[in-house]
């Protein structure tokens, strides 16, 4: 157990303007990590080990990308208990995402909205802070996830994700490429039959070179979006077995705003994350896992605020979980909470 409770940070946290909290959290993890002090909000890791994707995953709960964007809190992160740790994501060069403000707290439905677009200080900078970490030292499985810079025309954006595999692969655990995020013009498009196929068929052609370099075949998972019907998250599941991909990440934010229309900001424009996204995630989810069968790894994200949502993520098909907004919301007793619910489950 952490010795200084979240619920007495929160209030001062909740305070401040979210990108002001953000930021001073992630200064605060960076500064404190890997010295004594991290003991203050640490949680000791749940032992639940599981292979998936021919990865030993030491339990089930893992920190969803979008949170470190480059990386610098890994082992600050890690002091949390989770058993796997995603940053990201990061694109070939570094870019200042969309205007402020961009981030915007709902408490009433215990959600957020945020429209950062892939802020980040590209690739280079990633790779030197994912090379310091420990983490991964310690047991811990990194997943690193790429996209394309928002300068990139759509009709590019295989070049970008090509340049992203090749500078994260030597570093990485998994790879996970992100092509479901709602704050890049156009980049939803390529969840689409013809340019899925196409992305894929290139980073799967890249991949197989980088093994044969490295002499380590690293996993790939595809992020995908809440908000697709079931022919289209049909399409997906047959695209990704076609071209042998290890893994699903179901899902990243949604567009819609049906539950939070009636709050203040929540006709904000941006991806709604939080509990309004539990159940159009799981739907996924449980599409997916009807498609894809039971041995394809899912990785099933959003809305996991308790031990008895991340129970009900795997109710639903998924063979690990990750979290986000929960934890904002919750604190790092959350990785705990939902680690043991899946242990006992």
């Amino acid at each position: 157990m952490s010795l200084l409770p979240y619920s007495l940070a929160r209030p001062f946290l909740f305070g401040l303007d979210p990108e002001t909290a953000h930021e001073l959290t992630l200064n605060t993890l960076a500064r404190v990590q890997r010295t004594p002090l991290a003991c203050l909000y640490g949680e000791r890791r749940v032992d639940d080990p599981v292979t998936v994707a021919g990865l030993r995953f030491p339990n089930r709960v893992g920190l969803a990308a979008g949170l470190d964007k480059n990386g610098r809190c890994i082992d600050g992160l890690a002091a949390m208990g989770f058993g796997f740790i995603e940053v990201g994501t990061v694109t070939p060069k570094p870019q200042p995402g969309n205007p402020k403000p961009r981030m915007f707290r709902l408490p009433e439905a215990g959600a957020l909205i945020n429209r950062l677009g892939f802020n980040n200080d590209g690739l280079e900078a990633f790779i030197a802070n994912v090379r310091s970490a420990r983490f991964r030292e310690q047991g811990g499985i990194l997943g690193l996830n790429i996209g394309k810079n928002a300068t990139t025309p759509i009709e590019r954006a295989v070049d970008d994700y090509l340049a992203g595999l090749d500078g994260v692969y030597p570093h990485a655990d998994y790879v996970t490429v992100n092509i479901s995020s709602p704050n890049t013009q156009n980049l939803r498009s390529l969840q689409s039959d013809e340019a899925l196929d196409a992305l894929l068929g290139a980073l799967q052609e890249r991949r197989a070179q980088l093994a044969a370099t490295h002499g380590r075949n690293v996993p790939m998972f595809v992020k995908i979006a809440p908000d697709l019907d079931d022919a289209q998250v049909g399409v997906i599941a047959a695209t990704l077995q076609k071209h042998r991909i290890d893994g699903v990440i179901a899902t990243n934010t949604t567009i819609a705003r049906d539950a939070v229309q009636h709050l203040p900001h929540g006709q904000e424009t941006g991806g709604l994350s939080g509990r309004p996204v539990f159940e159009a995630s799981n739907r996924v989810i449980r599409l997916l896992r009807a498609a894809l069968g039971p041995g394809f790894p899912i990785i099933g994200v959003g809305g996991v605020m308790s031990g008895e949502d991340a129970r009900a993520k795997v109710a639903a098909g998924a063979d690990l979980v990750q979290l986000y907004t929960g934890l904002i919301y919750r604190g790092p007793a959350l990785v705990r909470e939902a680690a043991l619910a899946l242990r006992r489950r």
